[in-house]
């Protein structure tokens, strides 16, 4: 094999052959982008971008154990790759022993594509989404709204060497969809967020025309003090309180007393009924459409991943089943320490077990209630009860006899996603939605709307 080429299967090869450690992971990503941008119904920008990372982690076996080091480098080239190998191998000397030390995986098949061409995105995947655009563009001027946002997509091709012989391979595609909706004096506001792997399943035109609902509710304003309100949330709402629950649903912090998962007087909550609804939370890399990376990629050790997990396969999880605590995230060391299952955290969420009920359907069957659009600034203000505060954003909108009558103030609230499983009445049918906090991080999610008869607006917010 030439040193100098620049393939990143055979840039990941060659990183191994150099490696002197006892042990060596290597993971090249291979990423491009396509975006939009467009503003008062107008294009504004638009681009594509490529790069490469490489993550090199070296393991040295010591007397008082295994230690790792691990370096990373962005636009890595052959001629880069000596230093960088050299470099997470001093890391791995100067380290002390790593806690989460484990032989590295073996066994799993080679990937067939290993040897393949990264996979790219390019401007080519709006070739039908951008002339919708368009016209929404007119429609929406003709309506005398304005559309402002943003469609990205982004192809990133990973692979993952080991020097156990690990060859793997896989492509995330990963697009998101934002819209807004202002009033010509930029009183009222609406959004509309979709997930997608290519842009054929976004229509704009339709998104365009529900954000002209909103407006049109938000024409009559009425102003709400704090309390609790018979609430729905919309799918996208939930999304972003429970893809926060599972990132705090560290097996080790609940064996260790530190979280909402913790049972009081030792051990976890694992096989508690977390709530009378039938409901599954969910992780499974082989969901249709929402596809994940069938093993794990770890470019570093920390809460509950491990570098030395590189490789290990992962499977569907369920991490709430039919109501109850099933399963917490764990590494293959974390799982050693609790004496839980080993339980990587996937690469999606999907809540099921709703009825066949659509949010319009549940608008419907509501007396007096709210309807939120979002929520947006979420924060963690108590890890024991996992309580969290945020705003709501872009339209909280105010239901009266099946019928929305007006948008009310936004509001600040402050709640636990767990509690809320537990007081939650209803839910509606799982979709397919794009989280609105947590979009730069994590869109691949599939949430029914819930109904909360007491959800807390712990206060009035001014935000629009």
């Amino acid at each position: 094999m030439s040193a100098r080429t620049n393939k990143p299967h055979e840039i990941v090869e060659r990183a191994l052959e150099l490696s002197r450690a006892d042990g060596c992971v290597v993971i090249a990503d291979e990423y491009s982008t396509a975006n939009l941008r467009w503003a008062g119904n107008a294009l504004t920008t638009n681009g594509v971008t490529r790069g490469r990372s490489l993550t090199v982690v070296a393991t040295v076996d010591g007397k008082e154990g295994t230690a790792s080091g691990v370096v990373s480098r962005s636009a890595v080239t052959a001629d880069d790759l000596e230093p960088l190998v050299r470099a997470a191998e001093a890391a791995a000397r100067g380290a002390g022993p790593a806690e989460d030390a484990q032989p590295l995986v073996t066994g799993v098949p080679e990937a067939p594509d290993f040897t393949d061409a990264p996979a790219e995105t390019s401007s080519a995947v709006f070739a039908d989404f951008a002339p919708a655009l368009g016209e929404a563009f007119a429609r929406a001027r003709a309506g005398g709204r304005e559309l402002y946002g943003f469609a990205n997509h982004e192809l990133v091709s990973t692979y993952v060497g080991t020097s156990t012989g690990l060859r793997l391979r896989h492509d995330q595609p990963t697009g998101t969809l934002e819209l807004n909706a202002k009033s010509p004096d930029r009183t009222r506001s609406a959004w509309a967020g979709r997930s997608t792997r290519d842009f054929k399943d976004v229509d704009p035109g339709a998104l365009d025309a529900e954000l002209a609902v909103r407006l049109g509710w938000a024409e009559r304003r009425v102003d709400l003090p704090a309390g609790r309100y018979e609430t729905l949330l919309p799918p996208t709402a939930v999304a972003d309180l429970l893809i926060y629950q599972l990132w705090s649903a560290s097996g080790r912090d609940a064996a260790e007393g530190r979280t909402v998962f913790s049972k009081p007087g030792g051990g976890t909550r694992v096989g508690e009924k977390l709530t009378d609804l039938p409901l599954t939370l969910r992780s499974d890399p082989n969901e249709p459409g929402l596809e994940s990376a069938p093993f794990v990629v770890a470019h570093s050790s920390g809460g509950d991943q491990s570098v030395f997990d590189n490789g290990l396969p992962v499977g569907a999880t369920e991490w709430v089943s039919g109501g109850e605590l099933k399963h917490l995230t764990t590494t293959r060391h974390t799982a050693g320490l609790t004496g839980l299952p080993v339980a990587p955290a996937g690469g999606n969420l999907i809540l099921d077990g709703g009825e066949d009920r659509s949010l319009d359907d549940m608008v419907a069957a509501t007396e007096r209630g709210l309807l939120l659009t979002c929520l947006w600034y979420i924060r963690e203000v108590d890890p024991a009860t996992l309580l969290l505060t945020g705003l709501t954003r872009d339209g909280v909108y105010l239901v009266e006899n099946g019928q929305v009558t007006g948008q009310v103030n936004n509001f600040r609230f402050n709640e636990s996603p767990v509690d809320l499983l537990g007081r939650a009445t209803e839910a509606g049918r799982t979709e397919k939605t794009l989280p609105r906090e947590w979009s730069d991080w994590f869109t691949r999610a599939a949430m029914p709307a819930l109904r909360v008869p007491d959800f807390n607006m712990s206060s009035v917010s001014q935000g629009v």
